[in-house]
Formats: C-alpha cells, structure tokens, sequence
C-alpha cells in the first residue's frame, strides 16, 4: 500500500514538473529543431546543389573549407 501512494505521489510531482513548461517548451524546440535541419537538408540536396551542378559542371563542394583561426595544439 506504501509502495502504490509512493508511486502515485511520485507520478502526480512528474505531471507537476512536466506542467511548468520548461521539459515542454524544450521538446517542442527538438522537434522544429529536426523538422528545419530536414527542410535545409532537402533544399541544398535537392534545389542548390542541382543549380550549382548546372552552372559549373560536376561540382564536389564535399572538400571544400574555411578556417578563420588555427587551433592551438
């Protein structure tokens, strides 16, 4: 009987918890979070990449970089 109001207790401070916002509000940035990093993949895969390929030939951008500063070793 402990054992089952300790569980209900511990459920009830959970939806109390979850109820603030805070793990809500983060779950709904994860997922437009993955729903945006999709949409930019697809649209470099499948509208950016197909232009520069027209304009330049067969383009490989996979090697191609920036470094601003060198890492310290």
């Amino acid at each position: 009987m402990k054992v089952k109001k300790q569980a209900k207790s511990f459920i009830s401070e959970f939806k109390e918890f979850i109820s603030q916002g805070n793990i809500l509000d983060l779950a709904v940035g994860v997922v437009i979070g993955t729903a945006f990093r999709a949409i930019i993949s697809s649209l470099v895969a499948d509208i950016i990449m197909p232009l520069l390929g027209a304009l330049f030939g067969n383009i490989d951008l996979s090697d191609l970089k920036y470094v601003i500063t060198e890492a310290d070793a």
